[in-house]
């Protein structure tokens, strides 16, 4: 599919309202994993068990997978990205494998909280913009596992060899910089794991101090 030219993303942008600020009482919820882990996954199964979760659908120059169907992100020429970045349009964004991502501030429908699916570089800009930020670090229950879902989605042998290889690190980072790690070694059971700890942060929301 052919990408958007850089007027037509900010005929869209315009339109959104993508430069609306996020609410004070707005729970930006973070998931982070190697590639492979699931975040994807996770992240729309916790949409269709929890109404009050908004995902901000985030950008990046690479292109579509073979098992994707386009809405998995926003796809944009580099021109376009590197457009945004100049106008200070992302909430985060980072440069992984050669390819930029980065997710738009979000603006979600009232009463709504966040739910960003990103890179441990771009969740480290989050917590800078936002302290109370509650990051997920998602894990597999073993290397092999990993392996046979990066296979399983359509990636190039290459990118599944950086995949494997940066995935210590990864992890590694994201450990120090997460709130909570789950392990995702089945979708129902770790995305339920994820909403009874939101749910546990949304009732000490509502004490008064």
């Amino acid at each position: 599919m052919p990408k958007p030219a850089v007027s037509e993303v900010w005929d869209r942008a315009n339109e959104s309202n993508f430069f609306k600020l996020l609410s004070a009482e707005t729970l930006v919820v973070v998931l982070i994993g190697p590639g492979g882990v699931g975040k994807g996954t996770v992240a729309r199964r916790l949409l269709e068990l929890d109404s009050r979760l908004w995902l901000s659908r985030s950008w990046t120059t690479r292109e579509p997978r073979p098992t994707e169907s386009g809405n998995e992100y926003f796809f944009v020429t580099r021109e376009v990205f590197d457009d945004a970045i100049s106008r200070d349009f992302f909430y985060e964004w980072a440069d992984f494998h050669g390819n930029l991502y980065g997710t738009p501030r979000p603006h979600p429908p009232h009463g709504r909280d966040v739910v960003l699916e990103i890179e441990v570089v771009g969740a480290r800009q989050v917590r800078e913009r936002d302290a109370h930020a509650v990051i997920f670090l998602l894990t597999a229950p073993t290397m092999e596992l990993l392996e046979k879902r990066l296979r399983g989605r359509g990636d190039h042998e290459e990118h599944i060899a950086r995949r494997l290889e940066s995935t210590r690190h990864e992890v590694e980072n994201g450990r120090e910089l997460a709130d909570f790690e789950v392990v995702n070694d089945d979708v129902e059971r770790a995305s339920r794991e994820i909403l009874s700890i939101l749910e546990g942060l949304r009732q000490s929301r509502r004490i008064p101090s």
